[in-house]
C-alpha cells in the first residue's frame, strides 16, 4: 500500500548523458545510430536495449513537453513559439524514421520470443501496429499537420471581449453567464458570440486544411479514410467503429430524455417562457454563482486538502507538483484555452495547465487533471516509458473517477451545506449531460472523415446531429448561426481528432468506480489504485476489471448506470440541509 511521497528526484540516467542539450538534430543522431547498430546476443541484451531506448524516449518526450507547456502558457511569446516549432520541424521528422527502424530491429530480433509475454504483450502489440501504418512520405505531412493544429490555440487565445471597460478572456466572460441578471447574461452571450463569429471563416478554412492533410496521411497508409487510419494509429484494439455507433444510439435513447427532463425543470424554475442559450448556466433557484475559491493559491491549497481526505497519497502528489512549480492554473490574456495534465516521463512529476476563473467548473477541472496526475505518479516506476503511456480510455477513467470519488470531501471548498449540495447536484447532472455532447462530437467526426463535404454541409450535419443529441429545450431563435458553428469551440476536433469518445467510455467507467466505492469503500479505492498502477501493461478490459468494473458501453449497461446516477441525484436533491 502506498501511503505518501514527500520528495521526487529525477532518476539517474543509465544511458543518456546528463549534459545532453537538444539544440540540433546532430546532438542526438549518434544515440539513435548506436541503438540501431548495437549487437544483441541474448535476451538480457535485448531487455537492456529496450531500457536504453525507453530512457531516450523519456528524455525526448520531456524536452518536447516543456516546449509545448511554455508555449501554451504564453502564446504571444515568439521565442517560445520558435522553440516548439524547432522541435516539430527539426526533431520529430528525424525521429520518425529511426523509430520505425528500431521497431523493426525489435520485432526481427531472434530473442523476441524469449521475452516475458505477460510483461511485453501489450507493448509489442502496439509496436507491430506502428510498423504497419508507418509511411515515410507521411513525415512531412505530419510535421505540417502539427504546425497547422497549433493555429487553433493561437486563434482562440486572442479571443477577448470588452465589458464595463475591462478586457476579458472568453473564459472570464463566461462567468457572467452564471449571473442572476438575465439582461447581463444576454449581453455577455451576444458579445462572446459576436467575437467567436469574427473567426468562423478562419476556423472553417483551418479545419478544411486539416481535413485535407489528414485524409492524405490516411490514403498514404493504405486506409480509405482518416477515421479508419486513426482507429489503427490510436491502437483501438479493444473496440470497433460499430461499438461507437452503438454508444451514440444508446446515449440518444437513454441519456437525452434524462437531460431533457433536467432542462425542462430548470426552465420551469427560472419561470421563462423561452429557455435561451444564456439561461443554461445560471442557478435555476436564483442563487448567486458558486465561488469555491479566490485565487489559484486557494484552489491549490483546498485541492490538496480534498485529495488528502480521500487518500494521503493523492494529496502528496499535488503537494509535490506545487512545490516544484508544476502548476499553472489562472486564466490570463495570451494563454491558450483549455486545461491539460502533461506527463513528464523522466522526472515522473506531471504538469497541470488550466484557465481558472474561480468557478465550480474550475474545481472539477483541477480534480480531473489531478486524477491524471495521480495516475502518472502511480505508474511512474514502471520499467519502460511505453508502459506509462496509457490509452485515453484508461487515462480518462483515472481523472473522471476522481471527480466523483472526491465529492464527499468538497466541504473544503464549501463550508455552507446548501452550496455543497448545489455543487454535488451540478456534478452529477454534468456527468450525464456530458455524454450526449461526447456522442455528438464523436458522431460528427465519423461523418466528417467518411464524407466529402463543404463547410456549409458540415454546419448542416452538425445541426442534424444536434437535433438528436443536443439540448432539446434551448430556443436558439435568432442565434441559429451560433448553434451551427458550436462545434468550433471543441479543441479536440482541431488538435487531437478522434480523442473524445474516450471521455464517454471513461465517464461510464467512472460512474461504475464511484458505485463500487459507495458499496465497498476502501477496498474499491485500492482496486482503483491497482488499476492505475498497471499503466498500459494490460488490455483496457483487464485494467477496468482490476478496478472492479466492466469495460462495457452496451445499451443495457448505459441504462443501468444512468439509473444509478439518477437515483443518487434524487437522494441529494431530497436531502435536508
Amino acid at each position: 500500500m502506498i501511503e505518501t511521497i514527500n520528495k521526487v528526484e529525477k532518476p539517474k540516467r543509465r544511458y543518456i548523458s546528463d549534459n545532453l542539450k537538444i539544440d540540433s538534430w546532430d546532438t542526438i543522431d549518434s544515440i539513435f545510430i548506436e541503438l540501431l547498430n548495437r549487437e544483441i546476443n541474448s535476451v538480457s541484451d535485448l531487455e537492456k536495449w529496450l531500457l536504453d531506448n525507453s530512457e531516450l524516449s523519456a528524455v525526448l518526450e520531456e524536452d518536447m513537453a516543456w516546449r509545448y507547456i511554455k508555449m501554451n502558457i504564453d502564446t504571444t511569446n515568439v521565442e517560445l513559439q520558435n522553440d516548439f516549432n524547432f522541435w516539430i520541424k527539426e526533431i520529430s521528422p528525424n525521429v520518425a524514421p529511426y523509430a520505425q527502424k528500431l521497431n523493426l530491429k525489435l520485432i526481427n530480433s531472434s530473442y523476441l520470443d524469449l521475452l516475458d509475454n505477460n510483461k511485453y504483450r501489450i507493448y509489442l502489440r502496439g509496436v507491430k501496429n506502428q510498423i504497419e501504418i508507418y509511411r515515410e512520405e507521411n513525415i512531412p505531412l505530419l510535421v505540417k499537420l502539427q504546425e497547422k493544429q497549433q493555429l487553433f490555440g493561437a486563434t482562440s487565445a486572442k479571443m477577448t471581449i470588452e465589458h464595463n471597460g475591462e478586457t476579458l478572456t472568453l473564459q472570464q466572460a463566461a462567468q457572467h453567464l452564471k449571473s442572476n441578471d438575465r439582461q447581463l447574461r444576454e449581453t455577455v452571450f451576444v458579445k462572446i458570440n459576436e467575437r467567436r463569429h469574427q473567426d468562423v471563416q478562419a476556423l472553417d478554412d483551418l479545419f478544411d486544411e486539416l481535413i485535407a492533410l489528414r485524409q492524405n496521411i490516411a490514403k498514404n497508409s493504405g486506409f480509405d479514410n482518416y477515421r479508419d487510419y486513426m482507429f489503427a494509429a490510436m491502437g483501438r484494439f479493444d473496440y470497433s467503429v460499430s461499438d461507437c455507433m452503438k454508444f451514440h444510439s444508446s446515449v440518444e435513447e437513454f441519456i437525452v430524455p434524462i437531460i431533457s427532463k433536467i432542462e425542462n425543470d430548470r426552465k420551469t424554475n427560472l419561470n421563462v417562457s423561452s429557455y435561451r442559450p444564456w439561461d443554461t448556466q445560471v442557478d435555476a433557484n436564483g442563487n448567486v454563482p458558486l465561488k469555491p475559491f479566490d485565487k489559484s493559491e486557494d484552489l491549490i491549497e483546498k485541492s490538496i486538502k480534498c485529495f488528502n481526505y480521500l487518500d494521503p497519497f493523492f494529496g502528496s502528489c499535488l503537494s509535490i507538483m506545487n512545490n516544484m512549480e508544476h502548476l499553472d492554473l489562472e486564466s490570463k490574456i495570451g494563454k491558450a484555452p483549455g486545461g491539460f495534465m502533461y506527463p513528464l516521463y523522466e522526472i515522473g512529476v506531471p504538469f497541470i495547465f488550466m484557465n481558472a476563473v474561480g468557478s465550480q467548473r474550475d474545481v472539477v477541472t483541477m480534480i480531473h487533471e489531478g486524477g491524471h496526475a495521480v495516475h502518472s505518479f502511480l505508474s511512474r516506476d514502471l520499467e519502460l516509458t511505453e508502459f506509462k503511456s496509457t490509452p485515453s480510455e484508461v487515462a480518462e477513467l483515472a481523472s473522471m473517477s476522481m471527480e466523483l470519488l472526491t465529492m464527499d470531501n468538497w466541504n473544503v471548498f464549501y463550508a455552507n451545506s446548501a452550496e455543497l449540495k448545489r455543487a454535488k447536484i451540478e456534478q452529477l447532472e454534468k456527468a450525464l449531460e456530458g455524454l450526449p455532447w461526447i456522442a455528438a462530437i464523436d458522431q460528427f467526426q465519423h461523418w466528417i472523415y467518411t464524407n466529402n463535404h463543404t463547410a456549409n454541409q458540415r454546419r448542416e450535419k452538425w445541426l442534424e446531429i444536434n437535433n438528436k443529441l443536443g439540448n432539446q429545450v434551448i430556443d436558439w431563435n435568432g442565434y441559429e448561426s451560433a448553434l451551427s458553428n458550436q462545434w468550433q469551440k471543441q479543441l479536440h476536433l482541431f488538435e487531437v481528432p478522434f480523442y473524445y469518445i474516450e471521455y464517454g467510455m471513461a465517464q461510464l467507467g467512472a460512474i461504475a468506480v464511484w458505485r463500487n466505492y459507495k458499496q465497498n469503500g476502501k477496498v474499491a479505492l485500492e482496486q482503483y489504485k491497482d488499476a492505475l498502477k498497471l499503466g498500459y501493461t494490460k488490455s483496457i478490459g483487464e485494467i477496468y476489471e482490476t478496478a472492479g468494473i466492466k469495460f462495457d458501453f452496451s445499451s443495457a449497461y448505459i441504462k443501468e448506470l444512468a439509473s444509478f446516477i439518477v437515483k443518487e441525484l434524487d437522494a441529494i436533491i431530497n436531502q435536508t440541509d
